[in-house]
């Protein structure tokens, strides 16, 4: 029991304890080399490592190991026959070892008996004809021997069984060595009727086009597209017929080889005959041809794109507009029909948004480049008899439809569109456009008209105030106008009355009626107290009247505002008053008024603590200092009453 559990003085590493082990441990044992010095000893050592062979293999005797390693040693005492004789007595135990018959093989190689070999490697094709090696190793050693016909019989046997590419390739390569041209043809022909694979028929393309004539490296090629046609073509089989053409300096044929295999293969298949085809036009085509590839490549990428997503609009928009680019009238067409067959399916504005804009596109096109005036109004049509108008529709397509027809000269057609739209599903943007559309006209009646309409249906919209106002102006009506004007002030609801009053007040005062303005800063200011509102009043003040009457604006202002407790509206007051008597006025009087900035803190909902900055005005600090007095002279009274 250990009862001392502190550490030791000195630490030792793991690593001096692997080092220690190291140079204390002794030296390996080697066995002793034996030395044979008579034939009596080397029988007797013969005798002994064969029985320990053979008491291996008795023990163990699906171990080819054993049975190689036994082999082996026969033949390292030149006992070829007793070799032979292991190596048959393995195969009787696994006639389909590969690795038994490699070694057997190449024991009677080594030793010259390539008849043996031979027969040996007959056995082993015969059992075992889907292993290469047995036919490469074959072959290998018919040729070696200078047996260039008995190696050619290898090869026609094995080719019987229908190999893998490499081993027809093998094959070929072992004509070429011999320069036998025809069988190579030969051999090419059974090739890509077993494996009609692209690379087999490029290979024998290069060795044409090596060995042959143009035609040929033709005739090779079109087979190829025949026999693999649309279904396993490859993109590769047409950049190299194409890239041939280009070295036997047909350009013509090279750009018909492209074109024709853009035509059939799909976007996903030929992106590499995409960019060979640029490159080719790139080099000898002109800016018409070049442009065609780089519109062809582009319309592959947009097919991609819409088919992945079918409502993905804004690839329909470009998609189109690259067809408008490239000018051909059935693919343009064709390009927005599919697109506008693609609505939403759910009635949500937001949805339809972008898919309006192809409608709009798609007019616009038939209008100014197709000139089809009548195709352009049965696209608008068919746009407005599309979309759901009892739950939103879109001004802009009324309104460009509208346009549209008085751009054709038909005035009444255009009223009728804009009068439709206004009774099925009215909006501001609708009336501003028919409104819009009659001042164009001058027809200031109906603008009248329409101003009415309009505020009828949205009184407490302030914009369409002014605009009838401003328009009543402009046509000299300043009473009507005003009138305008003061109807638009007494409307209970407003949504931006601070655009309305500005509007009205600034009207008066292009009319120089200075009354009538003070009148209506009066009015306003009984309705509101911002600090913009009494600015705006003392600059006015400051330009009819002079710095008294600003001044006492001012005043007025800062005592309201103190009033109502806004500190910061005032302290904004204060800074333009001061602005302005800076100029020539009394600049102390302001900055007597100016408050302190004080940090303070206050209490949260939670419980915690904020500081903020605060402004203390003397007006506010000597009326707390007067309260603080009357609240001491209230507790001396009740400490005296007591």
């Amino acid at each position: 029991m250990i009862k001392n559990k502190n550490a030791a003085a000195v630490q030792i590493t793991a690593e001096q304890l692997i080092r220690e082990a190291f140079d204390r441990q002794g030296s390996v044992q080697k066995a002793p080399r034996q030395k044979v010095l008579d034939g009596e000893e080397l029988s007797d050592y013969q005798m002994r490592r064969r029985r320990e062979f053979e008491e291996g293999v008795r023990r163990n005797r699906t171990n080819i190991g054993e049975w190689l390693r036994y082999a082996t040693w026969e033949e390292s005492q030149q006992e070829i026959a007793r070799s032979r004789s292991i190596y048959e007595r393995a195969l009787d135990v696994d006639a389909r070892s590969q690795t038994v018959y490699i070694k057997y093989a190449e024991m009677e190689m080594k030793n010259k008996n390539i008849n043996l070999a031979r027969n040996l490697f007959d056995r082993a094709v015969t059992v075992l004809p889907r292993v290469s090696q047995f036919w490469y190793r074959f072959a290998y050693m018919e040729e070696l021997v200078d047996n260039v016909q008995g190696a050619r019989e290898v090869f026609d046997r094995w080719m019987q069984w229908e190999p893998e590419y490499e081993a027809w390739m093998a094959f070929i390569k072992f004509e070429q060595r011999y320069k036998e041209v025809d069988n190579v043809r030969g051999v090419f022909e059974r090739l890509v009727f077993v494996h009609p694979e692209p690379r087999a028929w490029l290979r024998w393309a290069q060795f044409e086009e090596a060995n042959g004539d143009a035609d040929s490296v033709r005739d090779v090629f079109g087979r190829a597209i025949d026999r693999l046609g649309e279904e396993h073509m490859d993109q590769h089989v047409f950049i190299s017929f194409a890239k041939f053409e280009v070295r036997m300096r047909e350009h013509d044929r090279a750009r018909a080889i492209y074109k024709y295999a853009l035509q059939r293969l799909p976007r996903a298949q030929s992106q590499s005959l995409y960019n060979q085809y640029t490159v080719f036009e790139k080099q000898f085509g002109d800016t018409r041809e070049v442009e065609e590839v780089v519109v062809r490549k582009r319309r592959m990428q947009y097919e991609s794109m819409v088919k992945g997503d079918p409502r993905d609009y804004d690839a329909w928009i470009d998609y189109a507009k690259l067809e408008e680019s490239a000018g051909d009238r059935v693919r343009i067409r064709d390009v927005y029909e599919r697109a506008v067959a693609e609505h939403p399916r759910v009635a949500e504005k937001d949805v339809w948004r972008r898919y309006i804009y192809i409608w709009l596109f798609y007019a616009l096109y038939e209008e100014t480049q197709a000139r089809d005036v009548d195709r352009a109004r049965q696209v608008y049509g068919a746009a407005l008899d599309l979309i759901p108008h009892e739950r939103f529709t879109f001004g802009k397509l009324w309104h460009q439809y509208a346009w549209f027809e008085l751009r054709q000269g038909n005035v009444d057609k255009a009223r009728r569109a804009l009068g439709q739209a206004l009774g099925r599903c009215p909006k501001n943007s609708l009336f501003r456009s028919y409104i819009n559309l009659e001042l164009e006209l001058r027809e200031f009646d109906r603008v009248r008209t329409l101003y009415t309409k309009h505020i009828e249906f949205n009184a407490a919209n302030c914009a369409t105030w002014v605009e009838f106002a401003r328009f009543e102006s402009a046509l000299g009506e300043e009473t009507r106008a005003r009138a305008v004007y003061e109807l638009a002030v007494d409307q209970p609801t407003l949504d931006m009355p601070e655009i309305l009053w500005k509007a009205f007040i600034d009207f008066e005062l292009e009319l120089g009626h200075t009354a009538r303005v003070r009148s209506l800063y009066e009015r306003l200011l009984k309705l509101t107290d911002h600090v913009k509102v009494w600015i705006s009043r003392a600059q006015f003040e400051l330009d009819a009247k002079g710095q008294e009457a600003a001044r006492s604006v001012f005043e007025e202002g800062d005592g309201r505002l103190r009033d109502v407790g806004r500190k910061e509206e005032r302290l904004v007051l204060l800074e333009a008053w001061r602005t302005m008597e800076s100029r020539d006025g009394d600049v102390e009087m302001v900055e007597r008024r100016m408050p302190t900035r004080v940090r303070r803190r206050r209490e949260l909902d939670d419980g915690s603590l904020e500081e903020y900055f605060d402004y203390v005005f003397p007006d506010d600090a000597q009326s707390s200092r007067f309260k603080l007095l009357a609240k001491a002279h209230m507790w001396k009274q009740t400490q005296e009453a007591e």
